[in-house]
């Protein structure tokens, strides 16, 4: 894999960080800001919200730029939204940051998503997009963690403080490793806007976009309201929190490193296995949580299990997208952000039941079932002759 895609990879570190960060930041947030955990916790879906809406409008944005300048400028306004969210005293003007830091971020990962891909071989676009998304994987083992200990110690602002520090060597990489490619060189034989937009009607991508979209809201309805769950249920101190986060977060960087290595060549298997044991673990973490060596346990095999098949999924989008070459990044970034959006809101909606800290997880399993029906209910349509452009082994 080339130096740049790893340096790419860093600045979708700093981004992770962020937007996974909340789950061990926001009752700090909630006292700090006089609202309540559930009212904060609406910063997730709205960063998601904003990704859905700006990837696809972000990529036709740069169609016209080199991808070196789009995605410099990305990280910059995502640098700056942090700086702004470090110092507000008002959660409408921290919810307006983090939208905003998701438009840049948005605009960031679907230009990077489609760069990353011609950085290799066309059969190996799984294994680019493992290293780029591992960026994202390693910010729930150590950025998140880190986050975490950083806002118990110093607070929760001086988290986004140190985000936006992240960003600047992420930016100095974007300027040394991408190529400043010209706009023509750029577009030259590149289909038309309206052309790239017309591949949605496909169903073959519509379905692998849904059930990553599914897999993705499981995955985000049950990580974002672990910390309760670590310490209601399970009885777990505050630092706890940061162990478990750790824990996800290193069962996702083994399950998309896994899986990016079969990814291009077997993602049959990969969501004939991930699929199902990820639908039981769930539940079991559920019922389960009131232990914590057997809590604990299950987070690392369902981060695993979440990143590998969501993974996978997301992989596919490119191949199933490959007629699109500058949107089909931003199709994945809106795929992976819809799931995000609404798998916390979904979940926030169970804490006020008898399922209480624990609605979540259950929540969790229910999108898995329902990906996997879906999957199933729709199969005929995987099965049908594909195109030339989509050709790589399923």
């Amino acid at each position: 894999m080339p130096l740049s895609l790893y340096l790419l990879a860093l600045a979708v570190f700093a981004m992770g960080t962020s937007e996974f960060m909340l789950a061990g930041l926001l009752p700090d947030i909630a006292s700090d800001l006089g609202v309540t955990v559930g009212t904060a916790a609406m910063l997730t879906p709205a960063f998601a919200l904003g990704m859905v809406v700006g990837a696809p409008l972000m990529a036709a944005f740069a169609r016209g730029r080199s991808g070196r300048s789009s995605l410099l400028g990305s990280v910059l306004v995502f640098a700056a939204a942090h700086a702004v969210g470090a110092v507000t005293s008002s959660f409408p003007v921290l919810f307006a940051t983090r939208v905003a830091a998701a438009l840049a971020n948005a605009g960031f990962l679907a230009v990077a998503l489609t760069t990353a891909v011609t950085l290799v071989s066309p059969d190996r676009k799984g294994r680019a997009l493992a290293v780029l998304l591992s960026g994202t994987t390693v910010a729930v083992v150590a950025g998140v963690p880190g986050g975490s200990a950083l806002g118990t110690l110093l607070g929760w602002r001086a988290v986004f403080w140190a985000v936006a520090a992240l960003c600047l060597p992420a930016a100095v990489g974007v300027l040394t490793a991408v190529p400043a490619r010209r706009t023509r060189q750029d577009t030259a034989g590149r289909p038309a806007l309206r052309a790239e937009l017309a591949q949605l009607a496909r169903p073959r991508l519509l379905l692998v976009m849904l059930l990553g979209a599914l897999v993705n809201a499981a995955t985000f309805a049950g990580f974002t309201f672990l910390a309760p769950v670590v310490t209601g249920p399970a009885g777990l101190g505050e630092l706890w929190i940061s162990v478990a986060l750790v824990l996800f977060g290193a069962g996702s960087f083994t399950g998309i490193t896994v899986a990016g290595r079969l990814a291009d060549r077997r993602p049959g298997p990969v969501v004939a296995v991930c699929g199902p044991l990820l639908l039981a673990g769930w539940p079991a973490l559920a019922l389960l949580a009131e232990r914590p060596a057997a809590l604990l346990a299950l987070v690392f095999v369902q981060g695993a299990l979440s990143f590998a098949l969501g993974g996978t999924l997301i992989t596919r989008v490119l191949y199933e997208g490959a007629a699109a070459p500058t949107m089909a990044g931003s199709y994945a970034t809106a795929a992976l952000n819809v799931g995000a959006a609404t798998g916390p809101v979904v979940a926030a909606t169970t804490l006020g039941t008898e399922a209480g800290d624990l609605g979540p997880l259950w929540v969790s399993g229910l999108l898995v079932l329902v990906a996997m029906m879906v999957a199933v209910s729709l199969r005929g349509v995987m099965t049908r002759p594909r195109s030339p452009e989509t050709s790589p082994a399923r």
